[in-house]
């Protein structure tokens, strides 16, 4: 059994130019090498002008990238939309799909970001929350 363990908000952070984009980010990976779970748990901090800049995680190495805004304001572009966002928006970036961000605000923009290779799903039927978020759903 693994033993429990607390990362704490930036340690091990490190500034990093994502995908060629405007002014680096401040980043985080926790338990990158703990985890035994299929995917990595980023935060990603934008001071106010930063961007990701577009990419797309294509057939050579799909990735698929869900994006939890948790503070401040960003803009993402997911194909052709452009979506505005406030903290507790989150979007979902597929494989194969041109995605980016941008903080045109004033504020630092911070993410959770989580991403890993596409798979074949999850039947979360089985806990209640699984069961509470399918019930609330339209």
């Amino acid at each position: 059994m693994s033993e429990a363990s607390i990362e704490r908000a930036d340690e091990g952070g490190f500034p990093y130019l994502l995908h060629e984009g405007e002014a680096p980010v401040q980043a985080q990976w926790y338990f990158r090498t703990r985890t035994r779970l299929p995917v990595a748990v980023h935060r990603w901090v934008f001071p106010p002008g930063a961007t990701e800049g577009n990419h797309v995680h294509g057939d050579d190495h799909p990735l698929d990238e869900l994006y939890l805004l948790v503070a401040g304001r960003a803009t993402m572009t997911l194909g052709e939309r452009r979506v505005e966002m406030v903290a507790g928006d989150a979007l979902l970036a597929p494989a194969g799909v041109d995605h980016g961000v941008r903080n045109d605000g004033t504020e630092p923009a911070e993410f959770v970001v989580v991403w890993g290779e596409p798979g074949a799903g999850f039947d979360w039927s089985r806990y209640g929350t699984g069961r509470a978020a399918a019930a609330a759903s339209p």
